[in-house]
C-alpha cells in the first residue's frame, strides 16, 4: 500500500516559485520596519503549557497544540482521560500567536531593552484551526510591537510603520479602521449590560457584520441583555465613522477616547484611518486602542491589534505599557502579484553534458563573485521548456557555453522571456 505524500492537513509545502515570491515580501517587510526604528528578536516556538493557557491568548488557547511531557506511563494516561484535564499530560505547546512569546521575553530581559522597546518578530506559529481555504494550522505572522511607551507615540508610530510597510509591497487601497475599548465599554454600559457580561457581549457585537444589528441585538437578549435601541443604536453608528459627532455628541461616546483617535488621524494624514465604533478586535486583553486593516475588494481583514497594557505585568509584577500591531502575511501574500520577486540578477550557463566540472566551476566562482545568482543546467533536447523553467525560478538571462571557455566575460548572455 502506497504511503500519504501529502502534508500534515493545514500545512502545506512551498515549491521554489512560492517560496522565492514569499521571501521576497518578507525582505520587504522586514526592511521597511527596520527603518522605522524597529529592532528584530527571536523567540523559541514552544512555550510553558500554563503560560500558553494563562488567560492572555483568548479563544486561541483552545487552539494551542500541546507537547506531551516525557515519560508518561499508561497510569498517568488513565488518570487525564478520567479527570478529563489533557493539559495534565503537557508541560509545553507551540506558539499559537507572537504576543505571549514577546510578554515572556521582555520580562526575560528587561534589564538588558531599552527603556521603550520597539521590536520586529516574524515567525511561524501554529494553532489546532479546522483546516478550510486561508486558514492554516501552521502560518507566518509578521509583529510589531512598542513596549514601555504610554503615550499616543507607540500607536502613530506603530500605525505608520504599517501602513508604509503596505505601501513597500505595493498594495493600493487599503484603510485602517480604528477604534477604542474604552468607547465600547461606554456603549455597552449605555445599555445597561453588567460588567461581568462585557466580553461575551463585545464576541456577540463582533459578528455584526455577519448577523447584522438584528440578529446582535436577539443574541444579547438571549443573554438576558434586552436593552431598548441596540439594533437602532448598531444601524446608527456602524458606517457613521468621522461623521458620527455631526449629529450633536452621543450621550453614552467615551469622549477621552474619542479625542485620542482624532489626535491619531491629525498625526497621520497620510493614512486613511477610518473610525469605526463597532470594532471590537477578539482578544480579550486589549485595553485601548484598537485597529484593523480593511481592503476595499476582500470581506475580512488583513491584519490589526491594539494597547494591550496589562499583559506584561502578569509575568512581571508590575503593568508595563505595550502596543502591537500584526500584519496577515499568509493572507496579503495571496494579493501580490504572481512575478513579485526578487528582480536581483540570476543568471542560467547552460552546459554540454561533457563539460569540465573544473571549468564550470571556474565561471560559476566569478560569476557568484560579482553578485549574481547562478545556475548550472545541462542541455537537454528541449531546451525551450528548460529556460521556460528557469524563467518561472526567478532567472533572468541566460548562456549557451561553448568549450574551452573559462572567462566568465567570454559567455554571450540572452535576455529569458526575450
Amino acid at each position: 500500500m502506497a504511503q500519504t505524500v501529502t502534508p500534515p492537513r493545514g500545512m502545506r509545502d512551498f515549491l521554489p516559485a512560492d517560496k522565492a515570491r514569499r521571501e521576497h515580501a518578507l525582505g520587504i517587510i522586514r526592511a521597511s520596519y527596520a527603518a522605522h526604528g524597529f529592532d528584530e528578536i527571536e523567540t523559541p516556538v514552544m512555550e510553558d503549557a500554563a503560560r500558553l493557557h494563562s488567560g492572555l491568548g483568548g479563544d486561541n488557547e483552545k487552539l494551542a497544540f500541546a507537547v506531551m511531557k516525557r515519560g508518561l506511563g499508561a497510569e498517568d494516561l488513565a488518570a487525564a482521560a478520567a479527570s478529563g484535564d489533557v493539559l495534565a499530560l503537557a508541560d509545553l505547546g507551540l506558539r499559537f500567536d507572537l504576543t505571549v512569546p514577546l510578554a515572556r521575553f521582555y520580562a526575560t530581559h528587561r534589564s538588558a531593552l531599552p527603556g521603550v522597546f520597539r521590536a520586529i518578530q516574524i515567525a511561524p506559529v501554529w494553532r489546532a484551526e479546522r483546516p478550510q481555504k486561508g486558514r492554516y494550522r501552521q502560518f507566518v505572522q509578521c509583529d510589531i510591537d512598542i513596549i514601555g511607551e504610554a503615550g499616543q507615540l507607540a500607536e502613530i508610530e506603530l500605525i505608520g510603520a504599517t501602513a508604509g510597510t503596505l505601501d513597500a509591497l505595493g498594495l493600493t487601497g487599503c484603510s485602517i479602521r480604528i477604534n477604542d475599548r474604552r468607547i465600547l465599554a461606554a456603549l455597552l454600559a449605555h445599555w445597561g449590560v453588567p460588567e461581568t457580561q462585557y466580553e461575551r457581549a463585545l464576541i456577540t457585537i463582533d459578528k455584526l457584520d455577519k448577523i447584522g444589528a438584528g440578529g446582535v441585538a436577539e443574541e444579547l437578549a438571549g443573554l438576558g441583555i434586552a436593552a431598548e435601541g441596540i439594533a437602532e443604536t448598531l444601524e446608527s453608528i456602524a458606517n457613521a465613522g468621522w461623521e458620527l459627532l455631526d449629529g450633536g455628541v452621543p450621550a453614552w461616546l467615551d469622549q477621552e477616547a474619542y479625542a485620542e483617535l482624532l489626535t491619531l488621524r491629525s498625526a497621520l494624514p497620510e493614512v486613511e484611518l477610518v473610525f469605526d465604533p463597532t470594532l471590537v478586535r477578539g482578544m480579550g486583553y486589549y485595553t485601548g486602542t484598537i485597529f484593523e486593516i480593511a481592503h476595499p475588494d476582500l470581506g475580512y481583514s488583513l491584519g490589526g491589534g491594539g494597547r494591550y497594557d496589562g499583559m506584561i505585568g502578569r509575568f512581571l509584577g508590575t503593568d508595563v505599557p505595550a502596543c502591537g500591531f500584526s500584519i496577515g502575511f499568509e493572507r496579503i501574500v495571496d494579493l501580490l502579484p504572481e512575478d513579485a520577486t526578487s528582480t536581483a540578477d540570476a543568471a542560467v550557463i547552460v552546459h554540454e553534458k561533457d563539460a569540465l566540472p573544473a571549468e564550470l566551476m571556474a565561471l560559476k566562482r566569478q560569476l557568484v563573485a560579482s553578485g549574481t545568482r547562478v545556475r548550472l543546467e545541462k542541455r537537454s533536447k528541449n531546451l525551450k521548456a528548460l529556460l521556460e523553467r528557469a524563467e518561472a525560478d526567478g532567472f533572468t538571462r541566460f548562456a549557451l557555453l561553448g568549450h574551452g571557455v573559462t572567462d566568465a566575460g567570454q559567455l554571450e548572455f540572452k535576455p529569458l522571456g526575450g
